[in-house]
């Protein structure tokens, strides 16, 4: 099992790159989002899923070690191959893909190339069990901000809070989260505040 793969990259092509180690080249399949992000002469570590073939071997890879992860949950679902899969997460990120998992959102998930929505829903109701909106917020969180934990679009945990408390109500994870999110002009460390503003976006 090849887990990841450390060099240079070497050459790309539409849908790979190519990385160098110790003098041998690895073409590793990767979402157009991530081939954007590799220059070449650059090194880097790509996380990797091995697929072993009658008539080929195969590799995948990912920058991020959480897009791996959410690769292989979808390997889980019948009927969707590696392909499918590296095709789902060029067309949704993983978090995307997890709050639209939770909110049993098809229309979003089908958006992802070569997804219909009878494949959305079967993926949705496969992966929903194994996801949980704590997860998602965990993942989503990146970095912390004057000892408040705020993720990269400024959810802090007191946002995550009155998420939480949203869908308890009965809002889907999605209509929370965008609901929550857009809040401003309250102090963002007041759950009760942040969800009397994030009511008045319903």
């Amino acid at each position: 099992m090849i887990s990841f793969v450390k060099g240079k990259a070497a050459d790309m092509t539409e849908t790979s790159v190519i990385l160098e180690n110790h003098g041998i080249g690895y073409e590793i399949f990767m979402t157009g989002n991530d081939l954007s992000r590799i220059h070449m002469g650059e090194e880097y570590k790509i996380h990797t899923y091995f697929q072993v073939r009658e008539d080929a071997m195969v590799l995948f890879g990912f920058l991020q070690k959480d897009d791996l992860s959410m690769f292989r949950l979808l390997l889980g679902v019948n009927g969707i191959g590696p392909k499918g899969a590296l095709g789902v997460l060029s067309g949704l990120s993983a978090d995307e893909l997890r709050f639209a998992i939770l909110a049993d959102d098809a229309k979003t998930v089908s958006k992802a190339p070569g997804i219909g929505k009878k494949t959305a829903q079967k993926l949705i109701l496969e992966l929903r069990d194994k996801l949980s909106l704590e997860e998602a917020f965990e993942q989503k969180l990146s970095h912390e901000t004057a000892g408040i934990v705020v993720s990269s679009d400024g959810m802090t945990d007191a946002k995550r809070e009155a998420v939480e408390a949203l869908t308890a109500l009965g809002y889907s994870s999605t209509e929370a989260y965008a609901a929550v999110r857009s809040v401003a002009g309250v102090d963002l460390e007041n759950v009760e505040e942040i969800l009397k503003a994030a009511l008045k976006n319903f």
